[in-house]
């Protein structure tokens, strides 16, 4: 089987990072912090978490009007 592009998340910082049922959630949770948050599948849980990092990432113009507001 064919490995994905991209880094594997580490298990230390899976553990310490806030899980989330579904996109839907993590993108909500996101939105209430004001901050560029993006959510993201964790390999190692398979449970969404939020992500700073947007090195490399198409993101919508929307993304930065709202989190500039």
């Amino acid at each position: 089987m064919r490995e994905e592009r991209g880094m594997r998340t580490r298990q230390s910082i899976c553990e310490k990072k806030a899980r989330f049922p579904s996109e839907a959630d993590a993108r909500a949770a996101a939105d209430r912090t004001g901050l560029p948050l993006l959510p993201y599948l964790c390999d190692r849980c398979r449970a969404f978490h939020l992500t700073s990092r947007t090195k490399g990432k198409r993101l919508p113009k929307a993304y930065f009007h709202e989190t500039a507001a």
